[in-house]
């Protein structure tokens, strides 16, 4: 399983600004986490106008990456999400099958897992399919999002969508808890089955996905980085948080 963590800002930073109380433990996760990592962030122009989608990523452990360090330093967005990587068994620790996945349209990030892997080709349809760089799961259900998209469904709905079809097609699934970034907002979806062998294994509490709003920033995080009740609010099961950069416009979308 993975670690999440997403920002979204008022005003663009340097990536290392925006996340300052939550890197260090966050990156700490990478000592279990340590089978890539990937950052993918808003670009901004002169005006403070998204842009595009950025996105980097390295095999290996985050935490011990000066690339990841650099990203973190030069990097100046308003929003942005970060991955580390537990790889599944069976799904090789490669460049292809690290997280973020997606383009400058949108870049997509998961923590979780469903049977089959390729339970959602056919959603997905062969010509998208055929743009897969790997084998996990995970990219597929960021194509699923993304052939919604493409067609014109907003975000919110993509997404929402695609956790139906895997909720109805899939043999059974561990964690739906995904990040979706946009030039226009932040999403985060959070879904997960309780009767999993993780969470007996891990706690009740370990896909919970809960965020941070400050005032000038929306933090959304996995467990792992530290969420002091008082500061934190959980995204209830089967929401979806949706955050737009500038104006801090946060709203949960029920299900």
């Amino acid at each position: 399983m993975c670690r999440l963590l997403g920002v979204v800002s008022r005003r663009p930073a340097p990536m290392a600004q925006l996340v300052a109380d939550d890197i260090a433990p966050f990156l700490a996760l990478a000592c279990e986490h340590s089978d890539g990592w990937g950052m993918a962030r808003r670009t901004v122009d002169g005006t403070g106008t998204g842009t595009a989608i950025g996105i980097d990523k390295g095999v290996g452990r985050g935490d011990t990456s000066p690339w990841l360090d650099r990203l973190l330093d030069d990097s100046v967005t308003d929003a942005a999400l970060l991955h580390l990587r537990m790889a599944t068994p069976g799904f090789a620790s490669v460049a292809s099958n690290t997280h973020p996945f997606g383009d400058s349209v949108a870049a997509f990030a998961h923590n979780g897992e469903f049977t089959p892997a390729t339970v959602l080709d056919e959603v997905i349809g062969p010509a998208l399919l055929t743009t897969a760089g790997g084998d996990t799961d995970s990219e597929r259900f960021h194509l699923a999002v993304r052939r919604r998209m493409d067609e014109g469904t907003e975000p919110v709905k993509a997404v929402l969508r695609a956790a139906d079809d895997i909720r109805a097609l899939a043999d059974g699934f561990v964690s739906l808890n995904c990040l979706l970034l946009t030039p226009d907002a932040l999403l985060a979806y959070t879904e997960h089955d309780p009767d999993s062998a993780v969470v007996a294994r891990r706690g009740a509490d370990y896909f919970r996905l809960s965020y941070r709003h400050n005032g000038d920033t929306v933090v959304v995080a996995s467990t792992g980085v530290p969420q002091p009740g008082s500061h934190w609010t959980p995204l209830p099961e089967r929401s979806l948080l949706e955050v737009r950069p500038g104006t801090l416009t946060t709203v949960v979308h029920g299900v």
